[in-house]
């Protein structure tokens, strides 16, 4: 009897060490943890219950569910756990639970029967898991992505997305309505239908290259609308990277530049017309400058002849004034032929007759040319030129119609200079490895002197503001520069620079 007495009271206490234990891991658990009889009606709650609704047990108790559940998530669940009381079934739900410092949070619920032998339901058991943290991350991720949506879908631009193989996953609804396809008539290189047949080519090129090689993708094409109208875009692609580097996705905008595109090809006929009638305005502008210039030497030729006649018709000829008018005739004729060449040379577009040049031979030449105009202007040119001036390599005829641009232009400046001498002179001079020469005018100077040699800029009655703009182009094919300033105390210092060269550097070219 006494070891019976003994083994019980050793039973009782590890019974109570059980259930002690048992407590333990009740009031530890971190969540809500509850009973029920097998009607539903509540029997028991955890310490962490009580805490978190702030009231007793027994009014716990006696005041159920209804107490700790959100108003409008009441109804759902109630339906829910008395379903699972009538049917033996689990309950589970998800509902907002009030903490007893008023705030309802989110709550992850869940309860199970206990059976007895004979199979019946002795006893409810539930736990309510605390979610709201995640709840609310769940929310803001949803409003994040549901803003995010808005925003893919409201940019007045073609936004998609394909995976690493370049098949695409998304398309935005801007696409889908102006190519009024779906996302699938784009798959297994659809979109090849979506290009105009020209630009396919070249953007599926450049597209399967940023897909072999993860650099970006651009590419400009034309889209066909849903009216079967083609309009241009600029397309861009940039891949996403995981963290050790490797493309998970590709995402891409395509923008409507067609208004852009179609006014830069406007401009550029625009610009084609210009240049054709500039070209013409040249045409015309060299025409007049040659005119000029075949009549100095034609009229020195005519000049000559009749010289000629003269002193050949007498009853005793005088050969060697006749023979000296002859030779006039073959220097005024070989300088017309010179022109002549020239014209030859600027339609057919030749390249430049390069030779090394004696600067002040062709001033001389030009002046001699020249000189009967300027004669005629009242204008006796004085000629300052630096002797033992280096040699320059250029074209003779292109520089003569520079120094013959710029000297006519010089004396046009003096025609209404009338209280005092026409002064109009020329120099050259060395300095800085280059060749300088300078027309100098006492006329009524330059308005703006920056602008002389641009295109169309003059200030003449009738110039077409073009033989200063050609004399740059000139210059500037030579290698040199030209500028234009004010004369001290009147006038204008019209100058240009070539590049000076010896006998060898000459030989180094050819």
């Amino acid at each position: 009897m006494h070891l019976e007495i003994e083994e019980l009271k050793r039973a009782e206490q590890a019974l109570r060490e059980s259930e002690l234990k048992l407590r333990e891991i009740i009031e530890t658990v971190p969540g809500l943890l509850w009973s029920n009889d097998p009607d539903g009606e509540p029997n028991h709650v955890n310490q962490r219950m009580l805490d978190y609704g702030g009231m007793p047990s027994q009014e716990v108790l006696r005041r159920s569910w209804e107490t700790f559940v959100h108003p409008a998530d009441y109804q759902e669940s109630i339906e829910a756990f008395y379903y699972a009381i009538q049917t033996g079934t689990s309950f589970q739900g998800v509902a907002r639970l009030r903490r007893a410092d008023g705030e309802f949070r989110w709550h992850h619920s869940r309860c199970e029967p206990l059976y007895d032998r004979e199979g019946r339901i002795v006893q409810w058991y539930g736990l309510s898991v605390d979610i709201d943290d995640g709840k609310r991350a769940e929310n803001e991720l949803r409003e994040s992505e549901h803003k995010l949506r808005r925003i893919v879908e409201t940019v007045p631009s073609m936004l998609w997305s394909t995976a690493p193989d370049g098949e695409p996953t998304r398309i935005n609804q801007r696409i889908l309505d102006y190519s009024g396809l779906s996302l699938e008539n784009f798959l297994n290189l659809g979109w090849k239908e979506f290009l105009h047949p020209e630009d396919f080519p070249e953007t599926a090129r450049a597209f399967f290259h940023a897909i072999q090689t993860g650099e970006p993708y651009e590419a400009v094409h034309r889209l066909r609308r849903a009216d079967g109208q083609y309009r241009w875009h600029h397309a861009r692609g940039e891949p996403l990277r995981d963290r050790d580097g490797k493309i998970v996705q590709w995402y891409g905008l395509s923008v409507d530049i067609d208004e852009g595109k179609r006014a830069e090809n406007e401009l550029r006929s625009t610009q084609a017309k210009l240049a054709r009638a500039s070209q013409g305005a040249t045409v015309a502008e060299l025409s007049a400058s040659i005119a000029h210039e075949i009549n100095q030497p034609l009229a020195g030729i005519v000049a000559s002849a009749e010289a000629c006649r003269t002193w050949l018709s007498g009853d005793k000829p005088n050969v060697e004034r006749a023979t000296a008018a002859i030779e006039r005739i073959i220097r005024d004729g070989g300088a017309a032929a010179d022109i002549i060449q020239r014209i030859r040379a600027l339609f057919k577009q030749t390249a430049l007759a390069m030779s090394l040049l004696q600067i002040n031979e062709v001033i001389d030449e030009v002046r001699r040319l020249i000189q009967d105009e300027l004669n005629r202007k009242g204008i006796s040119p004085e000629f300052d030129l630096a002797p033992a001036l280096p040699r320059v390599l250029a074209d003779r005829i292109q520089i003569q119609q520079v120094l013959v641009n710029l000297i006519r232009n010089g004396s046009e400046a003096l025609e209404n200079v009338d209280d005092q001498a026409k002064r109009l002179i020329v120099r050259s001079r060395s300095t800085n490895a280059s060749i300088v020469v300078e027309v100098c005018d006492y006329g009524s100077g330059l308005a703006d002197p920056e602008k002389a040699f641009d295109p169309f800029y003059s200030t003449k009655q009738n110039g077409l503001g073009v033989g200063l703009a050609i004399s740059r182009s000139i210059i500037q094919a030579h290698g040199g520069e030209i500028s234009a300033r004010d004369n001290k105390p009147q006038g204008t210092v019209l100058s240009f620079t070539l590049p000076a060269r010896s006998e060898a550097g000459h030989a180094s070219r050819n």
